[in-house]
């Protein structure tokens, strides 16, 4: 195929989009492969669709390969099955919700567990059925809050999302690593480089779950990795545990007046002037901090909760929020937010800048059993016989030698602190060291999650009906494309790497006069005939440094200008991503570059 430049739909952009703030945004708007249609929507044009279908054709063939099968659902859904799993409400204002003119309530589709679970239940019911593996590369709709970045976070976006059903854990095992292989086949040969994490299953649910991060300063996922090689989203660290302490010789408590102290610094100023100790001075990781956080169920109610954690460290909130739904039994996606005023103020007990778990009267104030009610979920690092300076809930009051266990109970312990360079890996792998990355894919064994709400049982090898185990795998397709333009471009434009670039050759007319058109011309046609994709620049009233900016913007792998050396018998090739030059007899270019 030739896409002549002078009919191609087609016009760049000399300024970047004032909307757009990364890279990758900036780039496919200039270079005409997208346009914006509203917030986070898309339009694609020709060259854009181009790219994105190269994509999608790695994606589907790595996935035919381990003997996936595609399937298309439409993305506008009934509410029923998702009422059926509880995601209806579960996935609160992230969800696309509308009714058709008869009332009836139906949804812009997030994923597709359900309707790939129903699909399944409709056409199997044995044993024999299975294992199956079922895909697509649909359109997906979420209302993201801040829609930014482009293609990066959309409010509609394109997803490869397939779906593993088996009848016991161990074929579930096969389809998790089956696929988690041609994952890292598709990120391979998409030229992308990806690092699998571990991560946290979120409102799928499941156990196992690993996310594909592909390292960039501009990622929002922060990720930690060691240099044995562990690696995990931060809100999938676990906390290297200290030992449990003898406290049977423990001292008592005692309060002491503190006047002026409602942060950890002047506390710890405090504690070295009124109590210095042998052992060296008190640091802010002997203090123990109270925070209260607001966790807003899926229905909008709000659960107040304090969280205990060293004094040295902080709560990190996006941390927090991965798994304090299932601290507090709350199903679906929960927000957590910092305490209000309002929050505060219905509960007394608590005096900000002195909140902690006892008054020092030997009174539990934090805890579900307590006088307060409020849940008290402390960091892993609040181990038994563990001893703390923390609030005494009274104005300038501070308990020295509070401990664990003895002093003050808790409701459970929750991953909630910001995890830091430095800190141990949790299989001892060394230390860790933080990166930025994009989430490119992620995997998980959801289990019988979706199977059990929307009973899809098949008869088993004793003949009884056995609930079928499910895996979900999902790739960020639309996305893939704004993370290659990321990875591949200078300070003229995008320099796509030959898989995925729209065409393979960009023919550069300059110059005036009709031999080098008719040159240029009959070079597009031998190139198409060896089955290569062209676009050939012929239009005739724009300069040469038009056409070189416009080709180096649009970023096909490689240049051919027809030119001056047309009378000499050669064209210069030129390398998009190097800049290398060097001429070529136009006799053996397209036998050269077809090679």
């Amino acid at each position: 195929m030739v896409l002549k430049l002078s009919t191609l739909f087609l016009r760049t952009l000399r300024e970047d989009p004032v909307e757009a703030e990364v890279d990758s945004h900036k780039l496919l708007v200039r270079a005409g492969y997208i346009r914006r249609a509203a917030p986070g929507i898309y339009t694609w044009l020709p060259l854009g669709l181009k790219v994105l279908a190269r994509v999608e054709a790695i994606v589907r063939e790595e996935m035919d390969a381990i003997g996936a099968q595609e399937v298309h659902f439409p993305a506008l859904l009934p509410r029923e099955p998702y009422e059926q799993t509880g995601r209806w409400t579960e996935y609160g204002e992230g969800l696309f919700r509308l009714q058709d003119r008869k009332g009836a309530d139906y949804l812009l589709a997030p994923t597709h567990e359900e309707m790939f679970t129903l699909l399944v239940k409709d056409l199997y019911s044995s044993y024999k059925d299975l294992p199956a593996y079922l895909y697509q590369i649909q359109n997906k709709y979420r209302d993201e809050a801040r829609p930014r970045a482009g293609l990066l976070r959309g409010r509609e976006f394109i997803m490869k999302d397939s779906y593993s059903f088996n009848i016991d854990d161990e074929g579930l095992d096969e389809a998790y690593d089956a696929h988690r292989g041609a994952y890292l086949r598709i990120f391979e040969r998409l030229g992308l480089e990806v690092v699998p994490v571990f991560a946290q299953a979120g409102a799928m649910g499941g156990s196992k779950s690993e996310e594909f991060l592909h390292p960039t300063a501009i990622g929002e996922d922060t990720f930690v990795r060691s240099p044995g090689g562990y690696a995990a989203n931060v809100e999938a660290v676990t906390t290297v545990v200290p030992e449990a302490i003898d406290f049977s010789d423990a001292p008592a408590f005692e309060v002491l007046d503190t006047p002026e102290t409602p942060t950890i610094e002047t506390l710890v100023a405090a504690a070295n002037e009124l109590r210095p100790r042998a052992e060296g001075e008190w640091a802010a990781a002997d203090t123990l901090k109270n925070v209260v956080v607001a966790v807003i169920d899926p229905e909008g109610n709000r659960h107040v909760v304090a969280i205990g954690v060293p004094g040295d460290r902080q709560v990190d909130l996006r941390r927090a929020q991965a798994t304090i739904g299932m601290a507090l039994d709350i199903s679906g996606e929960v927000l957590v937010e910092a305490a209000s005023a309002e929050d505060l103020a219905k509960h007394p007990a608590l005096i900000a800048g002195y909140i902690g778990p006892g008054n020092g009267l030997d009174q539990q104030v934090l805890g579900s059993e307590a006088s307060s009610g409020i849940t008290y979920l402390v960091d892993p690092r609040v181990v038994s016989g563990s001893s703390w300076i923390t609030g005494a809930n009274e104005k300038g009051k501070h308990v020295f030698g509070l401990v664990a266990e003895r002093d003050f109970s808790f409701d459970g312990t929750i991953e909630s602190v910001n995890v830091r360079a430095g800190d141990p890996a949790p299989d001892g792998s060394g230390p860790l060291r933080a990166e930025r990355g994009i989430e490119m894919g992620h995997i998980f064994q959801l289990g019988r999650k979706y199977a059990a709400a929307l009973d899809l049982k098949v008869l088993d090898k004793n003949g009884k009906l056995s609930v079928v185990t499910m895996g979900s795998y999902g790739i960020g397709v639309t996305r893939a494309v704004a993370a290659l333009a990321e990875a591949y471009h200078d300070e003229k434009g995008l320099a796509w790497p030959k898989q995925v670039a729209p065409v393979d050759i960009h023919i550069v007319v300059t110059g005036k006069g009709e031999e080098l058109l008719a040159a240029g011309e009959k070079l597009a046609k031998e190139f198409e005939a060896k089955g290569m994709e062209v676009i050939f620049d012929d239009r005739a009233k724009v300069s040469a440094g038009v056409k070189f900016s416009d080709a180096e913007l649009i970023g096909v792998p490689t240049i051919v200008v027809v030119g001056r050396g047309l009378s000499d018998g050669v064209v210069e090739v030129k390398d998009r991503a190097t800049g290398e030059r060097r001429d070529v007899a136009v006799a053996d270019v397209v036998e050269e570059l077809s090679a």
